[in-house]
């Protein structure tokens, strides 16, 4: 196993023992575990993610592609987009969800709440400056 599979199974196991909460760098912080199928592979993969839930629509959550800051998407933001729904696991419940690209100005809304929030994903976005802009996907309870 790499190191990166490695400390998504820890992450995965701890939150799955404690009803969706983990630890460390995560202490406090929304956590989703989100199932997808690579779209190329047809390996079937568990991502750990922080979110932003929408204050207006408890059916929906955000997620954002980050990467830590690096110059290209993560495969599992490919793999969403191109199925158009996941599974995925908050707190104890695992629900279906529709999975819609956050594009213009509600995404750059958006964004900006979760750097408030976690200066962390302001850090992501000026490393990405110029390279990408860091996708946010909706995903929305079916």
């Amino acid at each position: 196993m790499s190191e990166a599979t490695d400390w998504n199974t820890s992450i995965i196991n701890e939150f799955r023992a404690n009803d969706g909460k983990v630890g460390g760098g995560f202490e406090g912080a929304p956590m989703v575990l989100v199932h997808h199928v690579g779209r190329k592979s047809g390996k079937r993969n568990v991502t750990p993610m922080m979110y932003l839930p929408d204050d207006e629509d408890a059916r929906t959550i955000y997620v954002f592609a980050s990467k830590a800051g690096a110059p290209t998407n993560p495969a599992w933001y490919y793999n969403l987009v191109t199925a158009g729904t996941a599974q995925i696991e908050v707190g104890t419940e695992t629900v279906d969800v529709a999975v819609t690209e956050v594009t213009g100005a509600e995404r750059d809304r958006r964004y900006s709440e979760q750097a408030r929030r976690y200066p962390g994903f302001a850090e992501y976005e000026e490393k990405t400056a110029g390279v990408r802009t860091i996708p946010v996907l909706a995903l929305t309870r079916s």
